[in-house]
């Protein structure tokens, strides 16, 4: 029975990675700085899926709490790095507080978790909940992309440093998902705004909870430092733009636009 840790489980898609491997009869630990919400999440896992859930509350910019998660959770097999938090900031409104508890609820704590699980000794497998933030920017999310940028490359550090121990460090790049968090609000027009992709629909947090199980398994024993995009194909291409210019025409004359 492996023992698997995931922050940030107190709903959206670390609920949902935390469902995932209850489903497979894992015994969990999972975080958040919501108490209550955790709670509730253990307990509907519990008697869900009769699983052993052990709840962990905490505020991961705190670095001495991020430090000593691993170690009071125990020995792990699996750690699922899913807290992050996503504030809307126009960049001449950032603060330095701002733009640091971003960094360390979504990098820091990330790192500080791996480095313990890492002392633990392997084998073992580490997950981490990246974005399309990472590659792509957009207004008031300097320090959200940017933290999203940091734990892609963090991922592949992690995995080359603590692969010789049997430790696989991968990452899943989420598109927009719908969830229905009052900690990380959406209206509606960004929503419609960010979720057009060749697949037509929005995500799911079942579909990331899937990917996450699966990088996490045997079936991806020879993968470390990857990071998978599950967006629906939105890191592709853009499906819903016009054709720029006219078809038939460009076949009669032939030639190339470099623009």
């Amino acid at each position: 029975m492996r023992h698997v840790l995931v922050t940030g489980a107190g709903g959206g898609i670390g609920a949902a990675i935390a469902d995932r491997f209850a489903a497979d009869g894992c015994r969990l630990t999972l975080s958040d700085y919501r108490a209550d919400e955790l709670a509730s999440v253990a307990t509907g896992l519990r008697e869900k899926h009769g699983v052993d859930v052990s709840e962990l509350p905490g505020d991961l910019a705190e670095a001495a709490f991020a430090e000593e998660l691993v170690p009071r959770a125990g020995k792990l097999d699996v750690l699922v790095n899913a807290a992050g938090i996503y504030p809307a900031t126009p960049l001449l409104d950032m603060t330095a507080a701002t733009w640091d508890r971003v960094q360390d609820v979504n990098v820091r704590a990330a790192m500080l978790t791996t480095v313990a699980f890492g002392r633990q000794g392997g084998p073992g497998a580490v997950v981490n909940i990246s974005s399309g933030a990472a590659t792509r920017a957009r207004p008031g999310a300097a320090h959200y992309a940017t933290s999203k940028a940091a734990l892609e490359m963090l991922t592949k550090a992690c995995a080359v440093e603590l692969g010789g121990a049997g430790i696989r460090v991968n990452a899943v790049s989420p598109g927009f998902v719908t969830v229905d968090s009052p900690a990380n609000p959406v209206t509606e027009e960004y929503a419609a705004a960010v979720s057009v992709n060749p697949l037509g629909r929005r995500g799911l947090p079942a579909d990331i909870a899937e990917a996450a199980y699966w990088l996490a398994g045997d079936h991806a024993n020879w993968i470390t430092g990857a990071v998978l995009r599950v967006d629906g194909g939105s890191t592709a291409g853009a499906p819903s733009l016009p054709l720029h210019w006219d078809g038939q025409t460009a076949v009669q004359q032939g030639g190339h636009s470099h623009g």
